[in-house]
């Protein structure tokens, strides 16, 4: 078994971070579980422990992704509360409201899907930085899909994911669209965001290379998750409008196609990512999880899609990002 760490997970209340929580405790890890408020962050640290059957209870946070300012309180609040390391830090957390003809807006105006799945955990990691450094072979895994890459199969499916050249991430506007351009596509909006995370994670990794401490930076896709619809969540900004879509293609994927990855399975990988030392190796590394066949999956180190690969698009997303949510780009 590895060393216990601790180990701060965002999305630990649901989905792949929940069972990825409930392995993690189970195993002596000692586990940090932001969520949107108090309620919701006390009832998943019940629930992990409950599941788990041993361990110590996680610790329960409130961290709303949609509003910067309570992304600061959490990081804050974890910075006063005796400074304690963090060994690896899992930016897990994610939503899409696939089908809507509207934007979606942060409490700062920003689109839900960039704000939430990227802008939120940008501020975080940011914030985290000096807790994340000075951690035992601290590690950073996060959450993206392979929708980021047109050349995927559920990249090819409706708009592609790109970027353009940032022009609807100048401060003072609100982003709608990364790439500035109209009309609002709520899919590529979630796409886009992907990309973003895997741009974010090959960043990351590149700045802590020149600053003379290498670690390791894991982006990953965990394949097709389609969690219950009871649950809430990934689909919970969906549900309402296009529930129906949602059942049918689930039935299709899990069923009829069984291109889906099981919940509990991808939970696994994301727990393992967190702490084995198979994992531990520095640099930036982006792993997927592919299916082969029907109803078969080989999880592997795989190459991102050409513009998650684009170095200065990386550095540009950082410095755009960095002035969005005010703090400064030279950081971590």
């Amino acid at each position: 078994m590895a060393a216990a760490r601790h180990i701060l997970l965002t999305g630990g209340n649901s989905g792949i971070g929940f069972e990825a929580a409930v392995l993690l405790c189970r195993a002596g890890h000692r586990l940090t579980l932001p969520c949107r408020d108090r309620a919701s962050a006390e009832a998943a640290g019940r629930r992990v422990l409950e599941r788990a059957g041993a361990g110590t209870a996680p610790v329960p946070e409130v961290c709303d992704l949609a509003d910067l300012e309570s992304v600061r309180s959490c990081a804050a609040a974890l910075r006063a509360r005796g400074g304690i390391p963090i060994d690896t830090l899992v930016l897990n957390a994610g939503l899409q409201y696939a089908g809507a003809s509207e934007p979606r807006r942060t409490a700062q105006g920003h689109e839900l899907s960039f704000g939430v799945n990227h802008l939120g955990h940008f501020l975080l990691a940011h914030q985290l930085g000096p807790l994340l450094a000075a951690g035992r072979s601290p590690r950073l895994v996060v959450t993206a899909s392979e929708v980021h890459d047109p050349a995927t199969a559920g990249g090819k499916v409706g708009a592609a994911a790109g970027l353009g050249e940032l022009a609807g991430l100048v401060p003072g506007q609100g982003t709608t669209m990364v790439n500035g351009a109209a009309p609002f596509n709520a899919d590529k909006a979630y796409k886009d965001s992907k990309l973003c995370n895997v741009l974010f994670a090959r960043e990351f990794a590149r700045r802590l290379e020149a600053r003379g401490t290498p670690a390791p930076v894991i982006a990953w896709s965990p394949g097709l998750v389609i969690p219950p619809t009871s649950e809430g969540g990934f689909w919970r900004y969906s549900r309402q409008s296009n529930e129906l879509g949602q059942r049918l293609f689930a039935l299709a994927a899990r069923s009829l196609l069984r291109l889906t990855e099981s919940v509990e399975n991808a939970g696994a990988l994301l727990a393992a990512l967190a702490v084995d030392d198979a994992y531990a190796t520095s640099g930036f590394t982006y792993l997927r999880n592919r299916v082969t066949a029907p109803g078969r999956h080989v999880f592997e180190a795989s190459a991102t899609s050409p513009e998650g690969q684009d170095p200065d698009l990386a550095r540009r997303l950082w410095e755009a990002s960095a002035a969005l949510v005010g703090v400064e780009a030279d950081q971590p």
